[in-house]
């Protein structure tokens, strides 16, 4: 086994599961992607959908990517955004950001299916406390690379001579590849860190099968090739290693655990901003009673 292997823990929240791989006690990072979830697939019944309540985040990048449905996204900035598949969230936190994320009306009324990533990215050192920002980018700006057998969209950075427009705080690559059965890609060694998660289907890497969800963390320097068995969405992520560790507790990711104490007391004090046109709601600090709005 050349490569370490992160099998997912999984959680049902009701209306579909999740399936996380990062964090995890044998690894914390790869580049800089510190949180990958997977959600779905799912489908939800009419009057039915995601509601994600407003939570604040600090020090890192969210970057939500979707195989299928819709999600409406809102933030402290006044962003409004509605993401379909094959589109990038990018959702700098920086000092500071809050936000919702819920499935749109139009989908509830008639019931959708939702499948995706969610990821958190660590803001680099000398970053971690820059201005708040949101990033949209349609299907359409996202570089795709098609042979006919392999579709291979580049989310983030440099891929196969191909490079996103979405802003990279530290050095990132990050792609969705969607390969017909029998089809096979180069995985190229150029990044620090690199690591791929069958998302859906069957797909191998050097002859070695891969579980589907599990996250295969590749050794560095060494170029491999992606195979699929069957019709298969591999996601390939990684990039800059980072010198100096993170902390995550919560939705909180930084360098300093004085610094997430903070923003445990700031969430608690309601010192974070509001979300427009979503600002009823929230989700308590984990350990605080709940509550049904800001006072």
């Amino acid at each position: 086994m050349t490569m370490q292997v992160i099998t997912p823990s999984t959680h049902d929240i009701g209306a579909f599961d999740v399936r996380r791989t990062l964090p995890d006690k044998a690894r914390t990072m790869v580049g800089p992607f510190i949180f990958v979830d997977q959600f779905g697939p799912a489908h939800f019944d009419i009057g039915k959908g995601m509601d994600v309540r407003p939570h604040p985040h600090i020090n890192l990048a969210t970057v939500t990517y979707l195989f299928e449905g819709a999600i409406d996204h809102r933030d402290s900035l006044g962003t409004f955004a509605t993401i379909r598949p094959g589109a990038c969230n990018l959702m700098t936190a920086g000092r500071g950001i809050v936000h919702s994320e819920r499935t749109p009306a139009a989908e509830r009324a008639t019931g959708s299916a939702i499948s995706g990533m969610q990821t958190w990215l660590a803001l680099p050192d000398g970053k971690e406390e820059i201005d708040p920002a949101f990033e949209h980018a349609a299907q359409d700006e996202l570089p795709l690379i098609d042979d006919g057998q392999v579709s291979a969209r580049v989310i983030m950075g440099s891929l196969w001579g191909a490079s996103s427009p979405i802003t990279q705080h530290a050095a990132t690559i990050y792609a969705d590849i969607a390969m017909k059965a029998g089809a096979a890609i180069p995985i190229e060694a150029e990044a620090d860190e690199r690591a791929v998660v069958v998302a859906l289907g069957d797909a191998s890497l050097d002859g070695e099968r891969l579980d589907r969800y599990s996250l295969y963390i590749l050794k560095p320097g060494e170029a491999m090739t992606l195979r699929a068995a069957s019709d298969a969405r591999v996601m390939l992520l990684g990039g800059e290693a980072f010198t100096t560790p993170r902390h995550l507790w919560w939705n909180f990711v930084s360098s300093s655990r004085d610094r997430i104490n903070e923003a445990k007391h700031d969430w608690k004090d309601r010192k974070f901003p509001l979300v427009p046109g979503d600002s009823e709601e929230y989700i308590p600090l984990p350990g605080m009673p709940k509550t049904p709005a800001y006072p």
